[in-house]
């Protein structure tokens, strides 16, 4: 493959001579259009990201008709060797970060978080319910079984056990005697959340979707929509054999003789989207805002713990499913956090989130890679002969900045690129804006709020938190980038006081680093303490907060 001084691919021709470009007429750039992307893919993508990515006019990798080096994303489930990563060129992206397991597997993510507890404390991470790993912790397990036995007396305590590699839930025990306990590998036991919000009596958890496009800087993205997964059968505590009435798992609930009739409040089969769920937390007064900065705050510490340990990679990204389990105070449990979370299509609510997903996925790459490109980072340093993947998709990056406040993206990349000519670059790609944009397809999604919570059922749940008093409430907001005191907020504002600002691409936003003092603490190695410090310090704020509110009220 030879590449021209422009970095075009000019392997037989520098551009495409088809007669419909790859980009839509009102996407195409001034000048000559370059050949398409290229992504390559293998028995395991999910047809949900080839489908989008050859809607966004990219091609399919041949090997039959394609050097064995022509692509520039490849996407699959399985995770890549280190070989891989270490001959990525850089033109090409991978889907997957090496050393992820390490929040993705059950026994590993309780061990880095119990360490997290140890290191900084039991307020910050009182996010996990009280964990063992089997067999190892197997007498720390019956010591603390019989203890709380006896302390209940009469009472049941309750137990969930789980494999260590979770399989679509599969091998999951939930028992309140320790006969009942049976394990034949690594396997672990946490306690049952038996308090869980319920929905029309139904369990429901939350799947939040995680884009972390690099650990050396560590940098996260937050979806803002997401699934709530809900079991089929009504919660109840003295049947704990019954897997419809206690996982929410989808796979497992679609099976069930439930599934397809009309249940009370969820209506038919056993998902809605997270903007869904937000509207009928709202249609009860329930302070939407406060439980979604308490879910990004999980999200950030889960990360934290293992930031330090994962090996550098250039030209990846991972996208992390969160499961999160929040009970009837209101407050968020993490459950686990997936490695290739599914993209099958089985609902109309798995149409309407992933779809955008992949798309914005791909967005935020391109805003990524524009950033980087000037950073002597591989995929854009000076002198490399390859493919800008910013190029590549010019046009769709162009909406992107358009949902940008230019001086937002321009006071961020003054602080990154390393030449002036990126920040010139920057200011021409980013059209003026002199509003404050809100997130793409917010406005169809207001409709469908609306129209939501005008259908909220008159089942009220058993719910004790409340929303603290606002005029108005914006249900997607980041940890930082929302203020409960405030009435109008926009996600692309700059933050403390305009020197860092928050990104978005798509429904992505940049929730860490989420201020100057993250920021630096992130550069030059990764200063865990000083960002827990920070984190802390915003959690007493938002307590503060909350207790004036109630107090007013």
């Amino acid at each position: 493959m030879s590449w021209n001084a422009d970095g075009c691919n000019v392997r037989g021709a520098a551009f495409t001579k088809k007669s419909e470009p790859y980009l839509m007429v009102e996407d195409r750039p001034p000048g000559p259009i370059l050949k398409p992307p290229v992504f390559h893919v293998d028995d395991t993508t999910p047809e949900v990201v080839q489908s989008v990515l050859l809607e966004r006019g990219w091609d399919k990798f041949d090997k039959g008709e394609q050097n064995v080096e022509d692509w520039n994303l490849y996407w699959r489930t399985s995770s890549f060797r280190m070989t891989e990563h270490i001959n990525v060129k850089p033109w090409q992206r991978l889907n997957h970060h090496p050393g992820t397991t390490q929040l993705t597997r059950q026994d590993h993510l309780a061990r880095h978080l119990k360490h997290m507890k140890r290191m900084y404390g039991t307020p910050l991470y009182e996010f996990i319910p009280l964990t063992f790993i089997m067999p190892n912790d197997y007498n720390k397990f019956v010591a603390e079984y019989f203890r709380e036995k006896h302390v209940l007396g009469a009472k049941h305590s309750y137990w969930i056990c789980k494999p260590a590699e979770l399989s679509h839930r599969r091998g999951i025990i939930i028992f309140s005697d320790i006969k009942g306990l049976l394990f034949d590998d690594t396997y672990i036991v946490q306690k049952y959340i038996c308090n869980p919000l319920l929905v029309g009596r139904y369990k429901c958890d939350l799947r939040i979707y995680v884009c972390v496009t690099g650990f050396k800087p560590l940098t996260i993205y937050i979806y803002q929509e997401g699934l709530v997964r809900f079991a089929t059968e009504k919660f109840d505590l003295s049947n704990l054999q019954n897997n419809y009435a206690h996982l929410t798992n989808s796979s497992i609930n679609k099976s069930g003789v439930s599934y397809e009739k009309i249940k009370e409040v969820i209506g038919h089969g056993c998902k809605w989207t997270l903007s869904r769920f937000f509207s009928y937390l709202r249609s009860w007064d329930v302070d939407d805002l406060l439980l979604w900065q308490k879910i990004t705050q999980v999200v950030i510490l889960t990360v934290l713990a293992i930031a330090p340990l994962v090996p550098f990679a250039a030209n990846c990204f991972e996208l992390f499913g969160f499961d999160i389990l929040i009970d009837d105070n209101l407050k968020p449990w993490l459950l686990e956090v997936n490695f290739s979370p599914a993209l099958s299509i089985d609902c109309s609510a798995d149409i309407s989130v992933k779809r955008k997903l992949i798309h914005d996925t791909i967005e935020l790459i391109y805003l990524q890679g524009l950033r980087n490109e000037r950073t002597g980072c591989r995929d854009g340093a000076k002198g490399s002969h390859s493919v800008s993947l910013t190029k590549l998709d010019v046009g769709r990056f162009n909406k992107v900045c358009s949902a940008l406040p230019c001086e937002s993206l321009l006071q961020f990349t003054s602080r990154t690129f390393k030449d002036e000519s990126a920040v010139k670059k920057a200011i021409k790609i980013c059209p003026e804006n002199k509003h404050a944009s809100q997130p793409r397809e917010m406005t169809s999604r207001k409709k469908d709020l609306l129209l939501s919570t005008r259908e909220a059922p008159k089942t009220k749940p058993k719910l004790k938190g409340r929303r603290s008093p606002h005029k108005k409430i914006i249900p997607f907001m980041s940890l930082i980038q929302s203020r409960a005191d405030k009435t109008s907020i926009s996600p692309c504002v700059p933050l403390d006081n305009g020197k860092v600002p928050g990104l978005q691409a798509g429904n992505f936003v940049l929730i860490f680093p989420f201020n100057e003092a993250t920021f630096g603490a992130s550069r030059n190695g990764l200063n865990v303490r000083r960002i827990i410090q920070k984190l802390q310090k915003l959690k007493n704020k938002q307590h503060s907060h909350m207790l004036e509110m109630e107090t007013k009220r």
